[in-house]
């Protein structure tokens, strides 16, 4: 029997001024002070939210970027104060900039589907010919796309952003700057591992001057990860990579004809299926981590989070 799966909460809290309901995150905002990030069980594909829920993947996702958060905060300043619940991080409240930070240091998904159909640039940036597919960039290319409210988030180029104003030029080279090292250190953890990190998106956003990392970091849904055993054997023979992200779950999307694209239709999405995607989350976890997974109590996991919530708003007075 499937366990619970938390597809959507509507809680009020003393202090919300609004919650905001996306692709993943349920997020309320308390007195313009506090985010409380709620790491729901949707999954989301091609910018479109699933059927069903999958059982323990809000978990996965909200444990691993909490300790990818607590791992990387003498690179940058992060939104975390504190995991309160298997599935909510609090944090404080950022504004946030209206772009995602890609960096990408193999050629792969979707940047190996626009070179396939005969593009030598990705938002702004050149690449060689004769690259296959999963091959390593000579240096990891930082490939932005705009943050849509709604819908498709678009390729934009660095130059484009700060030419449109969406982000200071100074703020943008510091994005850029920290991409990098956050990069650098995943890649290090991802290593000891035994995994690649391939390719990951960042999000920041500023309480007065200064730059905070916000949302999650390195997880399975932000990022593509290698192993790293089988990686150079199946790049000399061709062969498609082992993946530890959500590449799988996109993959089965479009062997039955779904690509988030108007007029197409989700494929049934079993309990056999929605069993199989949960546990591929937690051998996620547990890879990505080096620890086991230790199960939440499934029964009443509503009421678990609103309580927890509860609990912490209760004592910041």
């Amino acid at each position: 029997m499937l366990a619970e799966s938390v597809i959507r909460t509507d809680f009020s809290f003393p202090g919300q001024k609004s919650v905001y309901h996306g692709k993943v995150r349920d997020v309320y905002n308390i007195n313009d002070q506090y985010l409380v990030m709620v790491a729901t069980d949707r999954i989301s594909a091609f910018d479109v939210v699933l059927s069903r829920g999958i059982p323990y993947k809000g978990q996965v996702l909200n444990q691993i970027a909490s300790q990818f958060l607590d791992a990387t905060r003498d690179l940058v300043p992060n939104w975390k104060i504190a995991t309160i619940d298997p599935m909510v991080t609090v944090g404080k409240k950022c504004e946030p900039f209206p772009v995602e930070m890609i960096i990408r240091g193999y050629l792969t998904g979707s940047s190996w589907r626009t070179y396939k159909s005969g593009a030598r640039t990705l938002c702004g940036v050149p690449i060689p010919n004769g690259m296959r597919e999963h091959e390593r960039f000579p240096e990891p290319i930082i490939t932005p796309t705009t943050k849509a409210s709604e819908g498709h988030d678009e390729d934009i180029s660095g130059a484009e952003i700060i030419r449109s104003g969406l982000v200071s030029a100074e703020d943008y080279e510091q994005m850029e700057n920290i991409t990098r090292k956050l990069f650098e250190r995943g890649s290090q953890m991802a290593s000891e591992k035994g995994l690649i990190l391939v390719d990951t998106k960042y999000e920041f956003g500023k309480i007065g001057d200064q730059i905070y990392l916000i949302d999650e970091i390195h997880t399975p849904d932000s990022s593509r990860y290698f192993y790293a055993d089988t990686y150079e054997n199946h790049f000399a023979k061709g062969l498609p990579q082992r993946q530890l992200s959500k590449e799988f779950v996109r993959e089965w999307l479009m062997e039955n004809g779904f690509q988030g694209k108007e007029g197409q239709t989700q494929p049934e999405m079993t309990d056999q299926k929605v069993q199989e995607i949960s546990q591929r989350y937690i051998e996620l976890y547990e890879h990505i981590t080096g620890k086991p997974f230790e199960y939440a109590d499934p029964k009443n996991v509503l009421d678990r989070v609103r309580k927890n919530i509860e609990i912490f708003l209760k004592e910041q007075g």
